[in-house]
């Protein structure tokens, strides 16, 4: 995957945050009260270098729990309260990997939540609206909606986008894949982004990804 000469453009970049943002909840209605075990779980929950390799660069960043759904779609939050949050995003050429995770305060908090943001009907046409806005004139939407995915939590949802983005006078085909994990008082969004060129490599690597993930979520 390295050298292939095409790094990931910032349009590709503010469609990923807008489908992680709105798939991890709609924050801007949360109550939002961390607490030091919540932050210490949530860290725990993301990718580190040492989970992808030494050519990957990025690193840990602050969450934005600012966002919302990106379309007129407003699910109830104000039952929710969020009590850790962190992300990390790594790239190597051609591809970004991000990963974010958030801690509620019960269980049954994260069961609402996954029922509002993640089975709703009206999730996948709102995030379909969001990639389309994101991308403006410099990409194009070609394909968005749920895909199969093994369940590897106890909640487990995955949707994947595919997308024109203009190189100069032409245009490169990407894939976008975000997986939704939830068990306990976690959810974690995984998004990988890559050409669709290498688009094995990237499912067996969200595989595997997930899995370990899904294996630091604390009760």
């Amino acid at each position: 995957m390295k050298g292939r000469g095409v790094l990931l453009c910032g349009s590709i970049a503010a469609a990923l945050v807008a489908a992680g943002a709105a798939l991890a909840s709609d924050p801007s209605k949360e109550k939002i009260a961390y607490t030091a075990v919540g932050q210490a779980n949530a860290k725990a929950e993301i990718l580190r270098q040492l989970d992808l390799g030494r050519a990957w660069v990025g690193g840990s960043r602050k969450p934005d729990v600012s966002s919302a759904m990106p379309c007129s779609y407003k699910p109830k939050q104000n039952d929710l309260v969020l009590i850790g949050a962190a992300e990390s995003d790594w790239r190597e050429p051609g591809l970004e990997i991000d990963s974010e995770a958030q801690v509620l305060r019960t269980a049954d908090m994260v069961r609402r939540d996954w029922r509002r943001t993640i089975l709703a009907p009206q999730v996948v046409p709102c995030l379909r609206h969001g990639f389309q806005k994101s991308l403006g004139a410099s990409g194009t939407l070609v394909s968005f909606g749920r895909t199969p995915f093994p369940r590897v939590a106890s909640l487990t949802q995955a949707f994947r986008a595919v997308i024109k983005v203009k190189q100069g006078s032409s245009t490169v085909p990407v894939e976008i894949d975000v997986v939704g994990l939830g068990a306990g008082r976690n959810e974690i969004t995984l998004t990988l982004t890559g050409l669709v060129a290498v688009r094995k490599g990237l499912h067996t690597a969200e595989l595997r990804l997930a899995r370990k993930l899904t294996s630091r979520m604390r009760p």
